[in-house]
């Protein structure tokens, strides 16, 4: 996907997701549990920082597992696990494009609702015992 398109799909997301937000609470919900999963991974407290803390290995082996995941979910009629996976990669596709002003401005938005979600996430999980 090149820049422009890039844009136009962080752009279309960030709508969309602001919208999610208010309405759809499983899917806020599956966004916060994939996003503490991998960064409890990491030892981080946030998506964001669990982004930053990746290693350029880590990074291209979580794209890929976005996508092969992603698509399989989709597949599977999983549509709101696989837009909770589109949410995180789309996140971490942009990482590598911040030297575009919208695209960094866009990513700093999303991740400001992915980690959103951790800390609803971190804060009504069920416990274990």
């Amino acid at each position: 996907m090149d820049k422009a398109h890039f844009t136009q799909h962080l752009a279309t997301l960030l709508q969309d997701l602001q919208q999610t937000v208010q309405e759809d609470g499983e899917a806020v919900a599956l966004i916060g549990s994939l996003a503490t999963e991998l960064s409890d991974k990491l030892r981080q407290a946030s998506w964001s920082a669990a982004k930053d803390a990746m290693s350029p290995e880590n990074y291209r082996e979580l794209l890929h597992a976005f996508q092969k995941q992603g698509n399989a979910q989709h597949q599977a009629g999983n549509v709101k696990k696989a837009y909770a996976i589109q949410a995180l990669a789309t996140s971490l596709a942009a990482s590598s494009l911040r030297a575009d002003r919208a695209i960094a401005e866009g990513e700093g938005l999303l991740d400001a609702l992915i980690d959103r979600a951790v800390v609803l996430y971190r804060r009504n999980r069920p416990t274990t015992h």
